[in-house]
């Protein structure tokens, strides 16, 4: 792996004080890009489009050039957009691009490629049958999961390739993979972003957002893909009062995720922040709910159904699994499903209303061997084990309609654990100032 690089607002200054150039920093990126490290994280690369980019950007706009990678789900005028099939690969190029990356050009983006993800972004474990998976960046050892679905995104940031990885979160898509490789990921509230050529898993829950190496990078990436500015606010971190549920979010942890999260308690309690664990009991109700399958289920099922009859032999084994539930929901069982979550997210809100954050470990393990969890029937039982943990704590923002970020705890030298900072919808501002003090401190 090439030299670590920093992030987008460290090299903007050095882009504006003389110290190097677009052009000079598109090369590292497309050197980290065609690095062994970055091997499967892309389907697609256009490196001359990209140096033509950085080279006419302005360098006072927002990225000036600087490279950013687009996750497989997205419209980018003149590409086809294939969510990481095969079955789609032949489709039509896209006329326009997606919201999300027209307003990232207009901030002066240079798209370096299309990023390889879970087949149709149904899995956070980041494995494709299909185009290879590409290894978690953190580790030397032996090749790891990257998480997913947003796999290739988080690789591409991990190894310098890209300055900003846009993706999807639709149950923790860009949380995981941010955790696993020691990165940020942000989930804003989902309506702050439009999904508008973004090919969807959940309508009711697919949420558009990225993954950065700072906090700092992660506001300025929400600020463009949301159209908005986040204010500052600061609260001293002696002054906040945290929550850290102890129903479900704690189970299973692997020791150096237990070790790191109560660190982090630690850590804040010495600055003087007030850490209550607490029951919440609606946490336990969210298997009961989803029981028929949940939102992807059905509203993947719609989408996919026809395509299912014609190519269902060509889809990932496990993604076809996955879509196949919602088949057997029926209409009142839906309704059922949107009446259940309005009732939930409105407890639970209350529930949480008077804390300035809750505090989990973002995913409760490290990153497993991709060799463990390869395709075929006799790992199945494993890779679906692997991904419902991997699922589960940011899984739960998404069905709060709320916002969350992760950010790396780990002791230096140690494998990368994620924390990640929640609430409900709309309190995103709140959220990201802390976030921005929780950096610092950790």
């Amino acid at each position: 792996m090439l030299p670590p690089r920093s992030d987008v607002h460290a090299t903007l200054k050095r882009l504006r004080t003389g110290l190097t150039t677009p052009a000079a920093e598109m090369e590292q990126s497309i050197a980290a890009a065609k690095d062994r490290a970055c091997r499967h994280a892309f389907l697609a690369t256009d490196f001359e489009g990209a140096r033509r980019h950085a080279f006419a950007a302005p360098i006072d706009s927002r990225l000036a050039g600087l490279a950013v990678s687009v996750k497989d789900l997205f419209d980018v005028a003149g590409q086809t957009t294939s969510a990481g099939s095969v079955i789609l690969r032949q489709a039509a190029t896209a006329l326009h691009d997606s919201v999300a990356v027209a307003r990232l050009r207009a901030a002066g983006a240079a798209f370096i490629g299309r990023t390889n993800m879970s087949e149709f972004a149904f899995s956070g474990v980041g494995i494709n049958p299909h185009h290879g998976t590409p290894a978690n960046a953190a580790y030397t050892d032996q090749p790891r999961i990257p998480g997913g679905s947003s796999s290739g995104a988080a690789v591409s940031v991990a190894t310098g390739a890209a300055f900003i990885g846009l993706g999807s979160d639709t149950g923790g898509s860009i949380r995981i993979p941010a955790a696993l490789q020691g990165l940020v990921g942000y989930k804003n509230t989902a309506r702050l972003v439009p999904t508008e050529g973004a090919l969807p898993l959940s309508t009711t829950l697919d949420t558009v957002c990225a993954i950065t190496r700072s906090v700092r990078d992660a506001i300025l990436a929400h600020e463009i893909v949301s159209a908005r500015v986040v204010p500052p606010i600061h609260k001293p971190l002696g002054e906040c009062r945290f929550a850290v549920p102890r129903t479900l979010m704690l189970d299973d942890l692997d020791a150096p995720v237990a070790q790191a999260f109560d660190q982090v308690l630690r850590t804040l309690r010495d600055l003087g922040a007030r850490i209550e664990e607490i029951s919440l009991p609606g946490l336990d109700e969210l298997a009961g709910i989803n029981a028929t399958g949940g939102f992807s289920a059905a509203e993947s099922y719609a989408w996919h159904r026809q395509l299912l009859q014609t190519h269902g032999k060509a889809y990932d084994p496990r993604v076809k699994l996955r879509i196949d539930r919602g088949a057997s929901m029926s209409a009142w069982q839906y309704i059922d499903l949107m009446r259940a979550r309005r009732d939930w997210i409105e407890r639970m809100t209350r529930a949480i209303s008077e804390y300035d954050a809750l505090l989990s470990p973002t995913v409760p393990i490290t990153a497993t061997p991709i060799a463990s969890l390869a395709p075929g029937a006799e790992r199945d039982d494993a890779f679906f084990r692997i991904n419902g943990l991997l699922l589960r704590n940011p899984s739960v923002v998404n069905m709060l309609d709320g916002c969350a970020i992760t950010l790396p705890c780990q002791a230096p030298g140690e494998a990368p654990v994620g924390l990640m900072l929640w609430h409900g919808a709309l309190r995103d501002d709140e959220l990201l100032n802390l976030a921005l003090q929780v950096e610092e401190r950790l």
